[in-house]
């Protein structure tokens, strides 16, 4: 099985090439993913399946097996990203400003090549694979967590879900994992701190907010570097500030945006308190007021320690021991998070980098694109883990 299923893989590269390049040239935003739903589900229906709709923009098909088996679930997310694409490739996007810059269009290119090799095979697996089209990973509450409040983990319910994620870090042939905590919690931070703006030669007749916002971020860091355990990774960051005021005008208000990450949910309750109790007590202090809205994001995600090894022993019967890699905890956040709360999950990262260097630009920028090879490569393997563990969970 396993010659055959690489052979049949390999035989699909020219195919899942259109694919992704009809993906990479029509990219839509989170939740806007209309055309490309349909198109995944056009595909779907020409293998003879029958998809239908979850959590609006979200496609979900059932392949069945021989009756009596498990089930198990496989996602692949749909949306782009809001980024201007530079590189100049046959199939760049042909939307202005909006560009598959995360690798979705590998992800659902790599799910809609599984299902035709799992389709193909479903004569010879008992159980029920579950495709999840998934849409909005990038913008919060995630299409994860929607899809989930529809139902999408029942109806079957499965044993399980795995899913795989481009990785430039890794050359293509390659993948990355971890058991346990693997990614972290995210949470947006916006603030909005208010004085009384004026003449830049009168600081006295002014609240100047633009000096508190200065104490607030710098202060803000000792959550890190003094509440937290020194043991739990913690990330504090803002990446937006507007002062609106000119070299000889003190504005009323600064306006920040940020970000908090951890890897540990009880502390990421306490982070919170001891971030507004600062921000509100700080700018009081200096005769100010700050206004802080927390906007709690993804969870951490878990790779469940048994699936994630008989995931490992079957992409090393795939790939080559050589070829699976252990992945140190990143505090990158990914809202797969909410189906490894939810279900027993893997997470894993794949190769995308040629040999020759070439593809290492990283994912969220302008110029990030993928050696092609990694198509077949992560539609095969998906393809043979599924397999893998239909077969283990029915023994």
């Amino acid at each position: 099985m396993l010659a055959t299923l690489k052979t049949r893989a390999a035989a699909l590269a020219p195919e899942l090439s259109a694919l992704r390049h009809h993906l990479h040239a029509h990219p839509e935003l989170s939740f806007k993913e209309t055309e490309t739903a349909a198109f995944v589900t056009q595909k779907l229906t020409e293998m003879g399946l029958q998809p239908y709709a979850v959590a609006g923009t979200g496609v979900v098909a059932l392949i069945e097996g021989q009756a009596g088996g498990p089930v198990v679930a496989l996602r692949a997310d749909m949306d782009a990203l809001p980024i201007q694409e530079l590189s100049d490739v046959p199939y760049k996007s042909t939307r202005p400003g909006v560009m598959h810059a995360c690798g979705h269009d590998v992800h659902t290119t790599c799910l809609l090549g599984a299902a035709r090799l799992l389709t193909e095979l479903k004569g010879e697996f008992k159980g029920t694979v579950k495709l999840v089209f998934q849409p909005g990973e990038e913008l919060l509450p995630g299409g994860a967590s929607l899809m989930i409040k529809d139902g999408v983990l029942e109806n079957p319910a499965p044993a399980e879900i795995l899913g795989q994620h481009v990785f430039p870090r890794l050359p293509v042939g390659q993948i990355g994992l971890r058991p346990g905590r693997y990614m972290a919690s995210t949470d947006e931070l916006y603030l909005r701190i208010k004085g009384k703006g004026g003449h830049g030669a009168m600081p006295e007749l002014n609240l100047d907010p633009v000096l508190v916002a200065a104490h607030l971020i710098v202060a803000a860091q000792q959550i890190v570097s003094r509440r937290a355990n020194p043991k739990m990774p913690s990330v504090l960051s803002f990446g937006k500030v507007i002062a609106n005021g000119a070299t000889n005008v003190i504005p009323d208000e600064v306006y920040i945006e940020g970000t908090f990450r951890t890897l540990d949910e009880a502390w990421r309750d306490e982070a919170h308190q001891h971030l507004r109790q600062l921000c509100e007590g700080l700018a009081a202090s200096m005769g100010a007021v700050c206004e802080l809205e927390i906007r709690r994001g993804y969870p951490c995600l878990d790779n469940n320690p048994a699936v994630t090894a008989r995931v490992r022993a079957a992409a090393e019967a795939y790939l080559g021991a050589e070829n699976v890699i252990e992945l140190d905890q990143w505090l990158a956040a990914e809202d797969f998070a909410y189906f490894s709360q939810a279900a027993p999950a893997c997470f894993y990262r794949l190769g995308t980098r040629a040999v020759d260097g070439r593809f290492a630009a990283s994912v969220h920028t302008p110029t990030f694109d993928v050696d092609e090879q990694a198509l077949s490569i992560g539609a095969g393997l998906m393809a043979w883990l599924t397999l893998q563990e239909l077969a283990g969970l029915t023994a």
